[in-house]
């Protein structure tokens, strides 16, 4: 059923839906515990109570990788060129999104997507080509699966090879996680063998599983990003990082009696169920062009779904195959994390190719009311080589502290920070990995933040050169 705009405005005139429900605010400040308003309270008090959140400032590391708040430590699990597989090759380089899936007796098993775009030359360290588990023999990316044994031991194997610009992904209920590839090339170009863009899946528990790689052709070929999956309506929700037009949120329905599981995936048709993209309104029922519209903390969207012509982009790329006003846009859409009943969904940043520029955006998604909610919203950043502010969300996950943790991909300085319930941020870590000069330093973005399954430990990636890390401390409550 569709929910037209006149809908959607009668349910907000009754419900409020569609008022800003952290208030009338303005855009959230940049600056860590900064809350969205337009306007402070005298002498700067908080306005919530209860203090700044976080964990303090960022402690130098001497070592010159990562700065944390003191009390908190990491360890190097897995570094590009120095660690090695289990068949003897280097661990493959830039390292992006990435999952937890609990193992027997205290093993925490990762899958860690490699985002390695082109042909194999390119790299010092591709996805190694291991016996059947190739797509495209020409292609460079894929992921390795990592074994963290409680005695600190640590393993690491491929689980997919052949595939192209693997970008963040996403795990699954039933215990396996969707590579996603960031690409539209097709076979001929930039030296594939085959078409790229798709979904595939990786069982982190069972090797045989990941033979003969197949992709799910049925959840589209765009240059993917991240895919969540709602465990009781069994849709699958997908971002798309592209421009000239913008990139497009996608909603996957699973055809009539299909139900989960491992490899169900891979063994639908091409073009089974329904794919759509979404068509969004605001409160009085005018069609939303673009998410930068947006503007204040507590937005809302209601939310319609028009289905996609050509999934396989056989002519036309899926986001070109819509005319203004059938669909909304957004620009670099990211990372996703299932979590709360809903879906949280990053739009990086906006600029001259959006309606209104902005610095990063995190959405909810709740799927009974067909709503979207800003939760995030983080101001242009007009200086990212100065410590203090925070830019260009892509990574994300819910953590089990209350909030977000964030990977931060932008310009200058790299952080992980979180984001409270209330949108307030503080930092938790900044790469300190210079890969530059000390006159124009360079610092790699952060990727693949997620916890493991008891909660005790963050686990985020350098992207570049490709280091995982393993982050531990005394995590708290976070709250305001």
């Amino acid at each position: 059923m569709s929910l037209t705009r006149r809908d959607f405005a009668r349910r907000s005139a009754i419900t409020g839906a569609g008022v800003a429900l952290a208030g009338s605010v303005g855009a959230l400040a940049t600056a860590p515990g900064a809350l969205a308003a337009e306007e402070t309270t005298e002498g700067g008090a908080d306005p919530l109570g209860g203090g700044a959140p976080g964990y303090g400032p960022l402690v130098p590391d001497p070592d010159g990788l990562l700065a944390l708040p003191a009390g908190f430590s990491y360890r190097v699990l897995t570094h590009s060129g120095r660690t090695k597989l289990e068949t003897g090759e280097f661990t493959p380089s830039n390292h992006d999104g990435t999952a937890t899936f609990e193992g027997p007796r205290g093993v925490t098993l990762l899958v860690n997507n490699h985002e390695l775009s082109g042909p194999r030359s390119k790299w010092d360290h591709p996805v190694p080509l291991t016996d059947g588990l190739v797509y495209d023999p020409a292609a460079s990316g894929g992921c390795t699966v990592v074994e963290v044994r409680r005695d600190g031991h640590v393993a690491e194997w491929v689980g997919i090879a052949g595939t192209a610009t693997n970008c963040a992904g996403g795990s699954t209920p039933w215990g396996t996680w969707l590579t996603c590839e960031e690409t539209e090339d097709k076979a001929g170009q930039n030296g594939m063998t085959k078409d790229h863009g798709y979904v595939f899946e990786v069982d982190p528990y069972d090797r045989r599983a990941n033979r003969t790689p197949k992709p799910i052709k049925a959840l589209g070929r765009y240059a993917h990003e991240a895919v969540v999956v709602d465990p009781k309506r069994g849709h699958l929700y997908l971002t798309e990082d592209a421009d000239e037009p913008n990139g497009l949120l996608y909603r996957w329905t699973p055809p009539q009696g299909f139900e989960h599981g491992r490899g169900k995936l891979r063994a639908l048709a091409d073009d089974a169920g329904v794919l759509k993209a979404p068509k969004c309104y605001d409160s009085g029922g005018r069609f939303v062009d673009d998410l930068s519209r947006a503007t204040k903390i507590g937005t809302v969207y209601g939310v319609d779904w028009v289905e996609v012509p050509d999934r396989d982009a056989r002519t036309v790329p899926v986001r070109e195959q819509f005319d203004d006003g059938d669909i909304t846009r957004a620009r670099k859409l990211e990372g996703m994390w299932w979590g709360d009943g809903g879906a949280y969904i990053v739009a990086s940043y906006a600029r001259d190719e959006s309606p209104v520029q902005h610095d990063g955006q995190v959405w909810f998604y709740h799927p009974a009311r067909r709503t979207l909610t800003l939760k995030v919203l983080l101001g242009v950043n007009q200086d990212p080589s100065k410590e203090g502010a925070f830019d260009s969300p892509d990574n994300i996950t819910v953590s089990p502290y209350g909030g977000l943790v964030i990977a931060e991909d932008g310009n200058g300085i790299q952080h992980l920070f979180g984001a409270t319930e209330r949108g307030r941020t503080y930092p938790i870590a900044r790469n300190e990995l210079n890969a530059g000069t000390p006159e124009k330093p360079s610092y790699s973005e952060f990727t693949g933040v997620t916890f493991s399954p008891d909660g005790r430990t963050l686990y985020a990636n350098i992207q570049t050169p490709g280091i995982m890390l393993a982050i531990t401390g005394p995590w708290r409550r976070q709250r305001g």
